[in-house]
């Protein structure tokens, strides 16, 4: 659920060293919030360090491009434009439509709204609302379980 610049952002020292590590990213306005890492992105990332042929500072970035260098989020979307072509999915298959996959998939698993909020680092709970593209009625329970003066 990160952004392209978020993911981009981590720091070398900051890779998950198990499943349940969280990694501290900063997020549009300079907001920072910690993120729950799963076992297969631990692996990813280990399996990258593990092959990668630079000598990545703790300070600089995790990930580097072909140079060594930041890598570019450019490459990443060309990256998922090569990926939806070989694998058939319609143009809107973006690094941005899977933000919005992974909220309406926790949503639909019966995740709460607020920590979805949390985990996307919105402000608002109605620019989750739009991501994950659910109906008022979930909006108000959301609203009501957390507002302090919500139905009285």
């Amino acid at each position: 659920g990160l952004r392209i610049s978020e993911a981009l952002g981590l720091k070398r020292a900051q890779p998950p060293a198990s499943p349940g590590d969280a990694v501290r990213v900063l997020g549009k306005g300079g907001k920072t919030r910690m993120v729950p890492v799963l076992l297969i992105v631990v692996g990813a990332i280990a399996g990258y360090l593990a092959q990668c042929p630079w000598r990545l500072e703790p300070d600089g970035p995790l990930f580097v491009g072909v140079k060594g260098g930041p890598l570019s989020p450019r490459i990443i979307q060309l990256a998922v434009e090569g990926l939806r072509g070989s694998l058939g999915l319609p143009g809107s298959a973006t690094p941005h439509a899977l933000r919005h996959s992974f909220a309406t998939h926790l949503l639909g698993r019966g995740g709460d709204l607020r920590a979805i909020q949390e985990l996307l680092g919105h402000a608002s709970l109605s620019t989750t609302q739009i991501y994950t593209r659910i109906g008022s009625a979930r909006l108000m329970a959301a609203y009501d379980a957390a507002h302090p003066r919500a139905g009285r």
